[in-house]
């Protein structure tokens, strides 16, 4: 019974202990430190009430709302600080895509130059030159073979043609020495006619 008596009177000291350490813990705060949450907590525990009401001492009201007042201008300080970094990186986000514009039109030439060149003047695509040139190799190609079978067919023409003056040469050539010999042997039968006579 003993045991039980102490252990009821510990419980109780323990239970009172609690409860006075959890209202001093509530009365801690205040008005001058800690968050605005915190503050106006602390402004409810230490109001009286009237009816439904609470009743606000004066000074306490214009103590939090200079303390609202002053967290509101941290805040504003914060946020025009923040707009500036946002326009900061907004300027430096617009440049880079200048910059990224820029560099993609300097890519686009570039790959135009490599591709191209001036050919008399005239700036030409390689493609087009590379047409422009096999265009030409294969007129050229063509007038060649042209001009190959033109020679090759006056070559034989030129050979038919030697071919039928050495046989007209040669006929001349026997025509000739025909025609002397036929003189000769007038010569001769009028010399023998003159001298028979």
């Amino acid at each position: 019974m003993n045991k039980t008596i102490y252990l009821a009177l510990f419980a109780t000291l323990f239970f009172v202990n609690v409860s006075q350490a959890q209202e001093s813990t509530e009365e801690t705060g205040s008005l001058n430190s800690g968050t605005i949450i915190s503050q106006f907590d602390y402004l409810l525990r230490i109001s009286n009430n009237y009816q439904e009401y609470k009743v606000v001492k004066k000074t306490n009201l214009d103590k939090i709302k200079a303390n609202v007042l002053d967290s509101l201008g941290v805040f504003e300080k914060e946020l025009a600080a923040i707009q500036q970094t946002v326009k900061a990186q907004q300027d430096k986000i617009n440049e880079l895509e200048a910059q990224v514009q820029d560099t993609q039109e300097e890519l686009a030439k570039a790959e135009q130059a490599r591709d191209s060149f001036f050919f008399l003047g005239l700036p030409i695509h390689k493609s087009f030159y590379n047409t422009i040139m096999w265009t030409i190799v294969a007129a050229l190609l063509g007038a060649f073979l042209f001009f190959l079978y033109k020679f090759s067919r006056s070559h034989k023409v030129i050979a038919l043609s030697r071919k039928n003056l050495a046989e007209t040469v040669e006929e001349f050539e026997q025509h000739r020495k025909n025609t002397l010999e036929r003189e000769r042997k007038l010569k001769r039968e009028l010399v023998d006619a003159l001298n028979g006579r």
